[in-house]
């Protein structure tokens, strides 16, 4: 099969690949769209010692049942793959399972490709009249689900009344925003330093769009840091109002930019968040099939092909679309 191979720092390679071999509770999927995540960009980047050269590195993916029971069936998958069996597992918190593996990382290879084996219970059907690459989006989209209802136990006041600041436009900040509006929440920022992107936020849903060099608003009871650099935690802790919360997702840097003293004196919940539980993105894909997360219609889509050249353009931002889809 052709895959596209992470090769080392900045390298990726459209080139023939070993065909995956299922494992005994496997499916086999053909892929028909895969989205890159940020964690693809700094893997990409050299960043991620986890993620070794070579691999096949990809993990938003849609697709057909090929082989194995429900073949034929269309499915978004859930690259989290977990025991079930381990406390965190029963407890219904999968993401923080001890012997949890994620396509993309060593010894998963990722969706990059163009098929993929992952265990049945991995994967969601979905209904007809839903595209493919609107379902790929379940897992950026899942991320910011888990966050808001990890957020939304914290606060002292109903997500309804509550104002609301996302940091980051990209996929898992525009997702959250838009988990947040399908919450009702009462008001929702979303800073974005990039004016192209900054528009097709503006106009996925009722956000008020800034550009963060200009100033934002002050005294949220709810910052969400879908990008996680240094600047942005900074910028969560300035925006928090006393006794709020901050729900931070984004892996940009491994340190730097909290104020411990105003989070300690003032009592503002930090709260790191991984990924999403099995209920999550079931949940999470359920909404999107439904349509309470909008029409979805911003993601660009690239042949698989070309995906070196998507790369590229993410990091010189070129790219002004929140998600750029891969097509094998």
């Amino acid at each position: 099969m052709k895959a596209l191979v992470y090769t080392g720092p900045e390298g990726l390679d459209f080139r023939d690949a070993p065909e995956p071999a299922p494992s005994s509770g496997d499916v086999l999927v053909e892929i028909a769209h895969v989205g890159i995540c940020g964690s693809d960009m700094h893997a990409w980047a050299g960043h991620d010692e986890r993620r070794p050269a070579p691999l096949i590195l990809g993990h938003e993916a849609a697709g057909t049942i090929i082989e194995g029971p429900r073949m034929g069936r269309r499915v978004t998958v859930n690259p989290l793959v977990t025991c079930g069996t381990c406390e965190d597992c029963v407890a219904g918190r999968e993401n923080l399972c001890h012997l949890r593996q994620i396509i993309s990382m060593p010894p998963r290879e990722g969706a990059f490709a163009q098929r993929l084996a992952i265990p049945e219970r991995n994967v969601v059907e979905i209904p007809g009249g839903v595209p493919t690459e609107m379902a790929a989006l379940a897992e950026p989209l899942a991320c910011g689900w888990h966050a808001v209802r990890i957020a939304e136990r914290a606060l002292n006041r109903p997500i309804e009344e509550a104002r609301c600041l996302v940091l980051g436009g990209g996929a898992i900040g525009l997702g959250a925003a838009l988990v947040l509006a399908s919450k009702g929440a009462r008001e929702i920022h979303v800073a974005e330093t990039n004016p192209a992107r900054r528009a097709i936020v503006a106009a996925a849903g009722d956000f008020r769009a800034f550009d963060p060099a200009e100033g934002g608003p002050a005294d949220l009871d709810l910052v969400i840091d879908g990008v996680g650099f240094e600047a942005t935690r900074a910028a969560a802790c300035a925006a928090v109002r006393p006794g709020g919360v901050i729900a931070h997702i984004g892996l940009g840097s491994a340190s730097g930019g909290l104020d411990i003293r105003r989070i300690t004196l003032q009592e503002i919940a930090f709260i790191g968040t991984y990924t999403y539980t099995a209920r999550d993105f079931v949940e999470t894909a359920q909404a999107i099939f439904a349509g309470a997360l909008g029409p979805l219609d911003w993601s660009e889509i690239r042949p698989l092909s070309d995906g070196a050249r998507a790369f590229a353009d993410i990091k010189a931002g070129r790219a002004a679309a929140p998600k750029i889809i891969l097509k094998p």
